[in-house]
């Protein structure tokens, strides 16, 4: 895939420690393990833009603490959450959640005004920083995909995924749990979808000499890359060079032909359409395609794995 010459630099979106960062001109490099971004010039902070609901409802919250002369302490041992959790809720950096609602209506006197509050406020679908890919990638018309360390959401299975987001550290609730489990799997209806949408996948060996790939999670992906629509690719470890262990990308083509590239991080993603990037990633892209197995020799090479596990 080759960017377009001509069109429009978008901000990147940089979602990092509670500030976006908006900037042109960026180049990604791997630093301390972990994959962050370089803003050499044009670097402007921004508030993060939170979810309205929860700001008003975290902010009622708290007028109605403050009134009734109740410390965060106080409703946090009460509703059995650190105060710094109820400090977040009241931000609306978190939901928040029914109990605390329940809980703070009680104790301030709300008179059920706090309690009400449980019907509108809901988690949304996917992280915030994700937010903005997840609706392009539902426009997309084709999808390229390098994954290094994990399988790509849109082959995952159900336990693998309840698997990865489970093991989070720090753990996360069951119900946020159910929740992004439930939107990973929706999300693979792009899959089957008409018109068709072409997808390739190239997955490092790494990704799948882990525990949490089981049997079934090998043949999901047998089951995909099936799929006339679909290219999965397997790059092994020994035909491995230096660019492929730089980290993850996703490239995409919109309906209105707009052509992005995303990396992530672990805490860290880039989604942009500055056309330096976007031709960087793909030529990187084209060359891990160009050593990688082929769609049948990958095949074989997960039906081994099949009969092994």
């Amino acid at each position: 895939m080759v960017a377009r010459q001509g069109y429009p630099l978008r901000p990147v979106n940089c979602v990092r420690h509670g500030h976006t960062v908006v900037s042109a001109g960026l180049r990604s490099v791997v630093t301390e393990g972990i994959r962050a971004f370089v803003y050499p010039t044009e670097v402007v902070a921004v508030s993060v833009q939170y979810n309205p609901t929860w700001r008003y409802s975290g902010n009622q919250l708290k007028r109605w603490r403050m009134k009734a002369n109740v410390s965060r302490e106080e409703l946090g041992a009460a509703a059995n959450y650190a105060p710094d959790t109820i400090k977040a809720m009241e931000q609306g950096v978190r939901m928040p959640t029914g109990r605390v609602l329940d809980v703070a209506d009680g104790m301030c006197g709300a008179e059920g005004l706090l309690s009400a509050g449980k019907e509108y406020v809901q988690r949304e679908k996917f992280p915030r920083r994700a937010q903005d890919f997840m609706a392009r990638e539902d426009e997309a018309l084709s999808l390229w995909s390098y994954e290094v360390a994990l399988i790509p959401g849109l082959l995952q299975t159900e336990a693998y995924a309840r698997a990865l987001f489970g093991g989070r550290c720090p753990p996360v609730d069951e119900e946020t749990v159910e929740e992004r489990v439930a939107a990973r799997l929706g999300r693979q209806a792009l899959l089957s979808r008409k018109p068709p949408v072409a997808i390739s996948f190239v997955i490092y060996e790494a990704a799948l000499r882990v525990p949490q790939v089981d049997k079934a999670q090998a043949v999901r992906l047998l089951e995909v890359g099936g799929l006339y629509n679909v290219s999965l690719q397997v790059l092994p470890f020994k035909r491995a060079m230096s660019s492929a262990l730089a980290g993850p990308m996703v490239l995409l083509e919109t309906r209105d032909h707009e052509r992005l590239a995303l990396s992530e991080g672990q805490s860290v993603s880039q989604l942009t359409s500055d056309p330096d990037v976007v031709t960087a990633q793909s030529e990187r892209l084209s060359m891990i395609r160009t050593v990688a197995l082929s769609p049948t020799e990958s095949a074989q090479f997960i039906e081994r794995m099949v009969d092994d596990l």
